[in-house]
């Protein structure tokens, strides 16, 4: 008798705190609508719907005025690939996205170390890294993109001054599409480092301080304490870091605009700067919507692509 009693409770205790039972998300679900439907609504408008207009016009034949003049198919798409210069300017866009976080990343790391460390001053520092995030990107490359001016440019000059050059009248940097590109990656570096910075600094801010010291009395070089046990715990920071500046890079056209828009020809363009060619050159609606979904699903494949090697969320 008294087994079965004992029996009794067990299975009472598991139906009441074990698993689940069924409907039960559903229900959670419908309770948490309320206070997540504003959240819910403010996605919806901007970014499903934007998504799904962009989706909808690449597929339709829209005219110089914005009339539509029905559905286009897939010939919008297959204009895209067709054009003889997609792929380098594909691949272009590879190389953008590839340099501009891998500098960036590492000149982080280096600089999030130095500010991790107590010297007179360290708020000043901190506060000055911040400039470059808080300034509008497009004031930022304008002052670099004027100071590379042949004639006037305080760039030119300085390399004039420091024997780098010989002349700045003979050295147009934004007039050559290598240049231009070249510098571009220099302003996107620049005005990358800030956020970058300060998430490694935050992550520097959780590793544990009895870790590093057990490492040190271990015998551990200041080298081999930073790759062997510092830098594995900024494996979550680092990782979130890089896919954000890998979507922010992708989707850049700030820089690139000012830097090369005045050059003519495709040699300095990425598929961002293709999609604004498409609309402000050739307004060819249509065409600019199949290049965004193309770009779209690029960075789709990317960032899943990362997540699952990467696995950020994952712990340490």
């Amino acid at each position: 008798m008294s087994t079965s009693t004992e029996t009794s409770s067990i299975i009472a205790g598991a139906a009441s705190s074990g698993r689940p039972r069924p409907g039960g998300s559903a229900r959670d679900l419908l309770r948490a609508l309320p206070w997540i439907a504003p959240a819910l609504l403010l996605i919806f408008g901007v970014v499903v719907y934007p998504a799904g207009v962009m989706f909808f016009n690449s597929t339709r034949d829209i005219s110089l005025s914005g009339l539509d003049k029905g559905s286009a198919g897939f010939d919008n798409f297959a204009e895209v690939f067709a054009f003889p210069y997609f792929w380098p300017i594909f691949f272009r866009t590879i190389v953008w996205v590839v340099v501009v976080v891998g500098v960036t990343v590492l000149l982080s790391l280096g600089l999030a170390q130095i500010l991790d460390k107590a010297f007179p001053g360290r708020k000043i520092v901190r506060l000055a890294v911040i400039i470059p995030w808080a300034a509008s990107v497009v004031m930022t490359t304008m002052v670099v993109f004027y100071g590379l001016e042949p004639y006037f440019g305080i760039i030119n000059t300085f390399l004039v001054d420091v024997g780098l050059i010989d002349t700045p009248e003979g050295y147009g940097w934004t007039r050559n599409p290598g240049t231009a590109f070249a510098w571009s990656i220099v302003v996107a570096v620049f005005v990358s480092l800030p956020f970058t910075t300060y998430t490694i600094l935050a992550g520097l801010a959780t590793v544990p301080g009895d870790v590093v010291e057990a490492a040190k009395m271990d015998g551990a070089g200041p080298a081999r304490t930073y790759f062997s046990v510092v830098l594995p715990q900024l494996r979550g920071a680092l990782s979130v870091a890089v896919l954000i500046n890998i979507i922010n890079v992708f989707n850049s056209l700030p820089i690139l605009k000012v830097m090369t828009g005045s050059i003519p020809g495709y040699d300095a363009d990425t598929i961002m700067t293709m999609i604004f060619k498409y609309i402000q050159n050739q307004h060819k609606i249509d065409v600019a919507s199949a290049l965004s979904v193309v770009a779209f699903l690029i960075v789709i494949v990317i960032v899943a692509a990362y997540v699952k090697v990467v696995k950020p969320m994952q712990e340490v």
